[in-house]
C-alpha cells in the first residue's frame, strides 16, 4: 500500500475493507495523538487507555458510516481524544489543566471536591462572578455554554436543540470561552486559590 496516500484516501480504502489502511493511519498519527493525551493526563497507563479508547471509537464511527469530516482525519481524532480526556477527568471528579490553550476550562477552578470554609466562600464568590459574566455574553454563546457546562449536553445534542451544525456549536462555545477569559481579565477576577 502506498505510504504517501492522503488520510482521506486511506479512510476511503479502510471503508472499502482494506484493514491495512487504518493501520497506516494509526502509525502516521499515533505519536502526535498519544503525546497530546499524555500532556493532559501525565499518566502513562491512563494515556495508553485513552489512546486505545480513541481508536476504538474511531473504528466504530468509521464502521457505522458516521465519519464525514471531509479530509480532516487528524483534527477529528484529536477531538475524540480530547472528549475522552474530559470524560476521564469528569469520572474522576477533577478537571484537567488546559492553561495556555483554547481548551482551558474556566470551570475547572470550581472543581475542588473538599474545600475548607474559606475556599468554599471563594468558590461561591467565583461562581457568582462567573455567572454574572455569562449573562453578559451574546445570547448564542451563552446558550451553548450553559447547555454544555451546566446541563452536560454533548455538542451533537446542542446542535440538534439549537438547529445549527456541530461545528457552529463548537465555534460558539470556543468564542464564549474566549470572551469569558477577556471578561475575567477585564473584571480582575482571580480564579485560583
Amino acid at each position: 500500500m502506498d505510504q504517501n496516500l492522503q488520510d482521506s484516501a486511506l479512510v476511503t480504502l479502510y471503508l472499502k475493507g482494506e484493514e491495512k489502511a487504518l493501520e497506516l493511519l494509526i502509525d502516521r498519527h499515533s505519536q502526535r495523538i498519544y503525546s497530546f493525551i499524555y500532556s493532559k493526563v501525565y499518566d502513562k497507563d491512563v494515556a495508553e487507555d485513552i489512546f486505545q479508547d480513541t481508536f476504538i471509537k474511531v473504528i466504530r464511527t468509521l464502521k457505522r458510516g458516521a465519519y464525514n469530516e471531509e479530509g480532516k482525519f487528524l483534527p477529528w481524532v484529536m477531538r475524540i481524544s480530547h472528549n475522552l480526556i474530559i470524560d476521564y477527568f469528569r469520572r474522576n471528579s477533577r478537571m484537567p489543566k488546559f492553561q495556555g490553550s483554547d481548551d482551558f476550562n474556566i470551570f475547572s477552578v470550581l472543581g475542588d471536591p473538599s474545600p475548607n470554609a474559606e475556599r468554599q466562600l471563594i468558590k461561591d464568590q467565583v461562581e457568582l462572578d462567573v455567572q454574572k459574566l455569562i449573562e453578559v455574553l451574546p445570547e448564542e454563546q451563552r446558550e451553548v455554554l450553559i447547555m454544555r457546562m451546566y446541563k452536560d449536553m454533548s455538542f451533537k445534542e446542542i446542535a440538534d436543540k439549537t438547529g445549527v451544525s456541530i461545528n457552529t456549536a463548537l465555534g460558539r462555545m470556543r468564542y464564549a470561552i474566549i470572551n469569558l477569559r477577556k471578561l475575567v481579565e477585564k473584571n480582575n477576577i482571580i480564579l485560583t486559590n
